[in-house]
This record gives structure tokens, C-alpha cells and sequence, in this order.
């Protein structure tokens, strides 16, 4: 569609919802969105090609003060009714434009994530790369923190708490989950059916496809909802809008939502398995009837590429502290650098639910170590350009040493065992990894040394250096009596 036809749809869309205000949100680089809004009055088809001004200065890995001009430019086609304001208020997804360069603002992720769709189509390889993320989560009832300087700590309650099973204060039914047996029970153990069911149709509302939603395993409320895959810009955009659903349903009913990968000690973390594949003139590039569990050769040089390139990606795929509080080795974590089929134990996993050549197109490779703290617009982007990179170099996983192992792989002898590296330990870890391997990402301009370099010192400084320096109430438990 034509952007002035597209510009004009959006308008009518504001009108005939009778909108009063307009909302524009665009995402700052760790992967929050930011937002601001207009009268609708002030909104028209000029609005789609000059923007909205504001200050980049205050948004987090942007500009400098005294170059803080910058634009919002919203996507007319992603106009949609925001369900969670009472006064009728149209939502908007925007990328920024850099005024001075004249061009797209290069540290932008949307902006990066459309470099990274618009480099695979001028390599010829493929002319669509699809994502399917599964993202997990907890809905809790209550979670603290404290960080003053004399004081310390973290509080988290669920109804669903193994936690609360001798609860005497309130009437208590029973039904608590045991520890990790929280994947697939129904109600009334399993108690947010509805609530979950209330994010799916919000969900489908916003025009985000859904397939199937369930409880994970983790006891406390640990919750996954399943989108339909779609193309790496759109279901960018989509797990924003999956994140801000999923948080404002959940305060509706007076609970809240956290993506953090390990939110608790001895339960289950939050994962963000990421399905990917390759597609060229409507066909699946990463099918064959004749490679290892139908993988094409081209899908095995991705994820050669993937695995090769595993500890950089980390970074951006598992980019917090808390994320290796979930990756730690023995633990049924997917920090096994391997692939295999069918294999949840390898950190790529090639589904194999439906085989056959009638279900070609759900071939796909799953990509399973990322978690949901991620910024996806620079997770989808960094794996499709690690894979394509393998494609290039035509890196082929066996030769490389990465399986396939079709084994239980947390259950190897320990000889079998200490042949298979593992991800990262840490996220200093992944940033030096980082900081060593990324000509690949550089590929096609997609991503930019000042936005890699702006990142590892943004983690560097606002989150690594800060939680090292803080005691651990843990390190009280160690060493308070020495």
C-alpha cells in the first residue's frame, strides 16, 4: 500500500472510532517502549512523512543534549484502537528519523530491524525471514524491591505460590501446584485460565494472531502465550504489543507481569525459544525430503551460523544479568551449544511435530537459549544475520563439532559432557564476546559499530557495573559472622 494510502486509511480509522487522543510509541534501545500523544485533531496524512518532534536526549542509548532533536515517524499501517484507555485513543508504532543526518536515526532498533529485512532481500538468499518467538512469563500478585543503601531486597507473592500450601490465614483450597509440575494443569489448579484467555483475545484485538496459550511449568503463575509466526519488522512490533497486553490485562485483575528470565530461585526461568526460517518466492528454503531430520542444506549452514557465532549473540539474545541467573549449566538450561531433533536439551532444536513434504512449510529451526528480556527488534535481527552469515560462509554444523547430538545431553558422561561448550556464564562474558565478534552483524550496514558500541557500554555501565557493586543479600547469609 502506498504510503499516502496508507496514511489516508489510518485517518479514516481515527475517525470513524470517533478518536480523541493519538498515541505514538517507538522503542528506546534496551527494549522498553516509550510513548506521546497528540489531540486527534492535530493529525493528518503530513503528520506521516513530518513527524512528530521530541527529545532524544531523554530517551535511554540515544542522543546527547546538545544534539537531542529527533522525530517520530509513526507507521500509518500499524494504527490500531488502544483498548486499554477509557478515552478513545488510537496507537500508533513509530520509527525515528535523525533530523540533522537527514536519513533514519541509525541507533533507532526498528529502524536497524528494517535494515536487517531489506540486507536479506539484496543477498538473494531469501526474500522473507519468518520469527516465532514463544515467550514465557510470571503473573504475579505482588512483587517489591528495595535498594536503598542500608536496606535490600525483594518480595514476591502468588496465588499459585507452592509457597502458600499451608496458608491458614485465608480459606485455602489445596490446590497448589507442586514445584515444576505447573505445565498443562487445569483449573482450579491452573487459576488464570481466564486471565490468559483475556491477553489472547486482547491480543487478536491489537491483530496480532495467536496460536495456543497455557501454564508453564514454573508453579507461581509462569504463563506462555504462542503467536503466529510472521515476518522479522512485524513480529517485532508484535512482541511490543504482546508485552504491553499481557502487563495491562494483568493489572486489570490487580496482578502484575514480569519478563525478567529468573524472577525465582529453585522454579523454572523464563525463556524466549525463538522459531525461525527462511522463505524465497513463497517457498520454504530450509525444507528437503533427504537432509537430517528435512532440513535443507541451506537451513544447516543457519544454523552453523547461529552456533558459531552463539556467545556474541548472547549479548543481545540474553542481554541482562538476571538472564544467566536462568543459563546456568546442569540445570535443564538450553546453554548447550549443539543441535539435534526434537531435542530440548541443545540450544537449536529442530521441531519435528508434523514431518512429511505436506507440512514443508512448518519446517523451521528453533533457536531456544534468548530470553524475553531481550529487545527484539536487535535479537530477531543479530540471529538472522549470524544465519545468513553461516550461509555464506557455508559453515556446516556437523563439520563444526555441533552434533547432530540426539541424546538427553544434561545426562552425558562427564567425558561425553565436557566436549560440548556451553553459552556464556555471564553477561560481562557476552559482551566481550561481543566486543570480539561482530564484523557479521556489520554486514549490509545493519547494524552500526556506534550502536554496538553504544550498547556495550550502556550494559557496561547502567546495568553490569551497578549490581557489582551492590551487596548481595545472599553474601550477608555467606559472610556477616567471619
Amino acid at each position: 500500500m502506498p504510503p499516502a494510502t496508507a496514511g489516508k486509511t489510518a485517518l479514516d480509522f481515527i475517525k470513524k472510532r470517533g478518536i480523541k487522543i493519538v498515541d505514538f510509541k517507538f522503542i528506546d534501545l534496551p527494549g522498553m517502549w516509550q510513548h506521546t500523544s497528540v489531540p486527534a485533531d492535530q493529525v493528518d496524512e503530513g503528520t506521516f512523512t513530518a513527524g512528530i518532534g521530541f527529545d532524544g536526549s531523554s530517551i535511554r542509548g540515544f542522543q546527547e543534549i546538545q544534539e537531542s532533536d529527533m522525530v517520530l515517524l509513526p507507521d500509518p499501517k500499524s494504527v490500531r484502537l488502544d483498548t486499554f484507555c477509557n478515552i478513545p485513543t488510537a496507537s500508533f508504532v513509530c520509527s525515528v528519523f535523525d533530523p540533522r543526518e537527514q536519513a533514519a536515526y541509525s541507533r533507532d532498533p526498528r529502524n536497524l530491524a528494517v535494515r536487517a529485512q531489506e540486507y536479506l532481500r539484496k543477498t538473494g538468499i531469501a526474500d522473507t525471514a519468518y520469527f516465532g518467538p514463544e515467550l514465557e512469563f510470571y503473573i504475579f500478585d505482588h512483587i517489591s524491591f528495595d535498594i536503598a543503601p542500608y536496606q535490600m531486597g525483594f518480595a514476591i507473592d502468588s496465588e499459585e505460590g507452592h509457597w502458600n500450601s499451608g496458608d491458614t490465614e485465608t480459606p485455602n483450597a489445596g490446590y497448589a501446584l507442586r514445584p515444576k509440575e505447573g505445565y498443562f494443569p487445569v483449573q482450579p489448579s491452573d487459576k488464570h485460565m481466564d486471565i490468559r484467555s483475556e491477553m489472547v483475545l486482547g491480543l487478536q484485538e491489537w491483530g496480532v494472531d495467536v496460536e495456543m496459550h497455557h501454564h508453564e511449568v514454573g508453579t507461581a503463575g509462569q504463563t506462555e502465550i504462542d503467536m503466529r509466526y510472521d515476518t522479522l519488522l512485524q513480529m517485532c512490533d508484535s512482541v511490543m504489543i504482546y508485552k504491553y497486553i499481557t502487563r495491562n490485562v494483568a493489572r486489570r485483575h490487580g496482578k502484575t507481569v514480569t519478563f525478567m528470565p529468573k524472577p525465582l530461585f529453585g522454579d523454572n526461568g523464563s525463556g524466549m525459544h525463538v522459531h525461525q526460517s527462511l522463505w524465497k518466492a513463497g517457498k520454504n528454503l530450509f525444507y528437503s525430503t533427504a537432509g537430517y531430520a528435512e532440513l535443507s542444506q541451506l537451513a544447516l549452514y543457519y544454523i552453523g551460523g547461529l552456533l558459531t557465532h552463539i556467545d556474541s549473540l548472547m549479548a543481545f539474545c540474553a542481554p541482562t544479568t538476571n538472564s544467566y541467573k536462568r543459563l546456568v549449566p546442569h540445570y535443564e538450561a538450553p546453554v548447550n551449544v549443539a543441535f539435534s531433533k526434537g531435542n530440548r536439551s541443545a540450544a537449536v532444536r529442530v521441531p519435528i511435530f508434523f514431518t512429511g513434504a505436506k507440512f514443508a512449510k512448518a519446517k523451521r529451526i528453533e533457536f531456544r537459549p534468548p530470553d524475553p528480556s531481550a529487545n527484539p527488534y536487535l535479537a530477531f535481527s543479530a540471529m538472522l544475520m549470524a544465519g545468513l552469515d553461516g550461509i555464506k560462509r557455508k559453515i556446516d554444523p556437523t563439520k563444526a563439532g555441533f552434533g547432530p547430538i540426539d541424546k538427553n545431553i544434561y545426562d552425558l558422561p562427564e567425558r561425553e559432557a565436557r566436549k560440548i561448550k556451553s553459552v556464556p556464564g555471564s553477561l560481562d562474558a557476552s559482551l566481550t564476546a561481543l566486543e570480539d565478534d561482530h564484523g557479521y552483524l556489520l554486514e549490509g550496514g545493519v547494524f552500526s559499530r556506534d550502536l554496538i558500541e553504544t550498547w556495550i557500554g550502556y550494559k557496561r555501565m547502567k546495568e553490569l557495573q551497578e549490581v557489582r557493586i551492590r551487596p548481595h543479600p545472599y553474601e550477608f547469609y555467606l559472610y556477616h559472622d567471619l
